[in-house]
Formats: C-alpha cells, structure tokens, sequence
C-alpha cells in the first residue's frame, strides 16, 4: 500500500501523461485521491498538470476545505464535483477531469458516446453520457452530474471535457483513456462513412465477459439486466434507448422498479 508522499508522486507522474497525450491544455484539468474518509488529496489550481512536483498537491476534508497545502498553492476550483463523486459512491478511490479532444468535441457537440463499436469499450464503459452543462467551479456541475454516478464510471460534461473515477488513480486514469481513445475510433469512423455496430447478440456475449471477469464499479448493463435479464442493457435494452441523442438519464420509472425489488427483499415494502 502507497504512503502519502508515494500517492502525492503517482498524481505528478499522471499528471505528465494526461499533459503529454494532450488531454489538458496550459493549467487544465484536474484530479484527486482519496486517503480516508475525510482527507483527500488534490491536484492545485492555476498550474501546469504536467509540471507537478509533490509540493504541489493540496489536502482537503470531504468539504473541500483545505487541511494542508504549501505557500502559493490551493485546491483546484472544481474540487465540489469530486467531492460530489466521493459522497455518491463511497467504493471509489480516485477521480480524474482532463479536456481530452475527441471527447471533449463529442460533449461540445452534444453527442453522448454510446454506439457499441468495439468490445474494449462495450465491456470497460458501456455507454458514456452526457450531463448537463454548469458553469465551472459552481454546485451546478455537481448538481448535474450526481443523478449518473450510481449508474456509470465515467461521464462527458457538455461543453467541458470528461471525467472518470474508480478504485484508485492509475485505474480512473485508464478509464479517461478509453474514453478518448473510443470518442477516437467513433469520430474517425463516421469520417470513413459510419460504424459497423454490434448486433444484439453479440452484446450479449461481451456482456457475459463482463460479468465472468468480475470487474469494479458501476456499468449501464447492470441497471438493465436487472429487470431484462443477462444481455439487456444499456446498448439494446429498451428502457435505456441508447441512441445518439439520448442514453443519459436512465428510465425513472426503471429505476423505481428497482428499488421496490430490493425493499421487497429487504422485507421493507
């Protein structure tokens, strides 16, 4: 297990590959790492990610109110969302926000990432929506984004960038990848005259991979299989409608029939 001074490292180490693979540019971006129930590590703001040494990185409480941080440095302005991701989702350890340009291009046209067109992103991802647009620093990006986290791992903020969170750094970093390296494939696809998806059930199969591998974090199939059985989710299920123009809010009157299903097992109905 890392120590403090390890972790704080690791950060500076991602921040030089998010600022080399052009994910930020100048001083964007963000990300955090949670030590604790009530300490966090984060990345400071008004400077370069991919000049970070550990002297850089800040120490907040689950508020976001700084615990410690060295002269000259303070929190990213964007703290509130990661802190937002942590409360919502208590396994996660990690959350990384960069402007990466294919996905940040899909947020900005309004276009969520949810064709299934490549086993990696079907069985990693899902689908990738969108939330709603907020003005940076405030509760509104927070405030739009929290009715996705317990459904999905990794979300587009529209006319922002990305952000991606799971169990620990490396891990949340790798998921900001494939979602950019998928918006990538989608975009150069629709160039070359638009992609060949999957059928049915051939995600079905890619799905049952999913579930054998026995992977962390939250997945659109899972809200769906619930109620339609193994192979139904978010790129074929009805309730999730996973179009172009929509896969972003899952089904209200799902999510309901959900919850009566686990209170009626609970004996609390």
């Amino acid at each position: 297990m890392m120590n403090e001074f390890e972790i704080k490292k690791m950060m500076c180490d991602i921040g030089k590959r998010v600022y080399n693979r052009n994910m930020v540019a100048a001083n964007d971006g963000n990300f955090s790492v949670k030590l604790n129930d009530d300490e966090f590590l984060c990345t400071p703001t008004g400077v370069s990610k991919g000049f970070m040494t550990p002297e850089y990185i800040c120490k907040v409480n689950r508020k976001g109110e700084v615990i410690q941080a060295n002269p000259g440095f303070r929190p990213s302005s964007e703290i509130k969302m990661h802190m937002r991701v942590y409360e919502k989702r208590p396994d996660v350890g990690a959350v990384v926000h960069a402007h990466p340009s294919f996905a940040t291009s899909f947020a900005i046209a309004g276009i969520p990432l949810t064709q299934p067109i490549m086993p990696e992103a079907v069985i990693a991802l899902g689908c990738v929506p969108i939330a709603e647009y907020g003005t940076p620093s405030t509760n509104e990006i927070p405030d739009n984004l929290e009715k996705y986290l317990p459904y999905y791992d990794a979300v587009l903020l529209e006319s922002h960038g990305a952000l991606t969170w799971s169990t620990d750094l490396m891990a949340a970093y790798l998921k900001m990848e494939s979602v950019e390296f998928y918006a990538e494939l989608l975009y150069k696809s629709k160039m070359l005259g638009g992609p060949k998806e999957f059928d049915k059930e051939q995600i079905a199969k890619l799905y049952e991979i999913r579930r054998k591998m026995g992977l962390p974090g939250k997945h659109p199939a899972n809200l769906c299989a619930e109620l339609n059985g193994a192979g139904n989710g978010c790129h074929s299920c009805p309730s999730c409608s996973c179009t172009e123009t929509s896969c972003t809010e899952p089904n209200k009157d799902m999510v309901a029939e959900i919850t009566r299903k686990v209170m009626e097992q609970l004996g609390m109905k």
